[in-house]
């Protein structure tokens, strides 16, 4: 969303010292020998949750307001106007300083709802949520996926029906992230059961208060509630909250889709790294070990390869090129990714992995537990692995019998 298409190596260094010296006021800085979270989803108990997603919200207001929180938005959106390549290099240095952390909600909130907004919403829809979204004051989930569906989003059953200025919705979602802490949610469902599967499809934006709205928090293998499901039982949504032309669902759909198949490994702060197995390696006396030598290595390419890739995606975006279907291929490396490290990490740690040492060694457990999740979160491996097969190398589309037949007439 960059407005910006070129900028040179001192601007870049320049907008670096003034970030860090604008982050030395406010945080402290992070020492070598901090061992920090390297859990996936969180584990913490509703209130604890609660709190540092409130952390969070603080420190987004504090960066957006300060002119670091919306980076490479337009300023007439509220933006900073600057490129990528600005964005990456305050990203660098915020991971210098204790920042409050991380939540899949205020990401999803931040890079998925806000930018769907901002491309289908109405001035006034735009108005009322685009910027709240980016400062923290909002927060949104997504209501996609349903337990009928799998990973076939566009055979969802959720219904909404018309009734004068409002929708009528029926249904239930699933795997919906931080839904017990969000204000909102960009939900999906079918307005037409005549048409094929993918255009008989709305979006719409819900207030979670809505009666008739009821979300139940999921335990995790984990130990976490990071996913709840949502009941729908009889909510009334005002025309005016459909986001997007009425059957155009779809496209609003696949627009959050490709921002969240882009974010995906963005944030290399998510789970544990090359840099926390080494410290416990080290601590444990593996480094001698050559099966760990070498997963060590492999983290470490693969790390290094995330951020060529990443150098590499913000360099044609500034271009004016979007990934496209190569969202697909980093969200699935970036899933393999994870299960390296735990891999390296089970072979690093042996049975302190299942059993609790009193070293500390054990919050790995959290990482080898979450990790799993990413391989179905934003589209499983295998719709990840047909995109890029159909779509970057060109194979023959995959049969569907279900082309063209309308949603009703499809078995299920």
């Amino acid at each position: 969303m960059s407005t910006t298409t070129a900028v040179g190596a001192e601007e870049l260094a320049e907008f670096g010292r003034t970030a860090r010296a604008w982050l030395a006021d406010r945080l402290p800085a992070r020492r070598d020998d901090d061992r920090r979270p390297v859990s996936v989803f969180h584990d913490l108990p509703f209130a604890d949750e609660q709190a540092l997603i409130a952390r969070i919200q603080d420190w987004l207001r504090i960066k957006f307001d300060a002119g670091y929180g919306a980076l490479t938005w337009p300023v007439e959106d509220g933006g900073a106007g600057l490129t990528g390549l600005h964005e990456e290099v305050f990203a660098d240095a915020e991971r210098e300083f204790e920042a409050p952390g991380q939540h899949e909600l205020t990401s999803v909130s931040t890079a998925l709802i806000a930018p769907t907004v901002q491309r289908f919403g109405t001035p006034e829809q735009r108005d009322r949520l685009v910027r709240p979204l980016l400062r923290g004051d909002q927060l949104a989930c997504q209501l996609f996926s349903e337990p009928s569906a799998g990973s076939d989003l566009a055979g969802l059953s959720t219904r909404a029906v018309r009734d004068g200025d409002t929708w009528v919705v029926n249904g239930q979602k699933v795997w919906s992230s931080g839904a017990q802490f969000a204000g909102w949610g960009e939900l999906i469902c079918r307005t037409d059961p005549d048409a094929p599967k993918h255009k008989g499809l709305t979006a719409f934006l819900l207030p979670m208060d809505t009666p008739g709205v009821e979300v139940r928090p999921l335990r995790q293998m984990s130990g976490g509630t990071s996913f709840c499901e949502v009941f729908l039982d009889d909510v009334r949504i005002p025309d005016a909250l459909r986001l997007g032309e009425d059957g155009a669902g779809w496209g609003v759909t696949l627009a959050t889709l490709g921002f969240e198949r882009g974010h995906s490994g963005a944030n290399a702060d998510l789970g544990g790294g090359f840099a926390d197995l080494l410290r416990d390696a080290r601590k444990l006396g593996r480094t001698d070990d050559p099966e760990a030598r070498r997963l060590l290595g492999e983290v470490w390419v693969a790390e290094k390869i995330a951020e060529l890739s990443a150098q590499r995606d913000r360099e044609a975006r500034l271009a004016g090129n979007e990934p496209g279907a190569l969202g697909s291929l980093r969200k699935l490396v970036w899933a393999q990714r994870l299960a390296l490290v735990s891999e390296t990490a089970a072979r690093i740690l042996g049975p302190r992995l299942v059993a609790d040492a009193g070293d500390g060694t054990y919050h790995w457990t959290e990482h080898v537990l979450g990790a799993p999740g990413y391989r179905i979160a934003g589209g499983s491996d295998e719709v990840q692995r047909t995109i890029i097969a159909e779509r970057l190398l060109g194979l023959p589309v995959e049969p569907r019998a279900d082309r063209g037949v309308p949603w009703k007439d499809i078995p299920r």
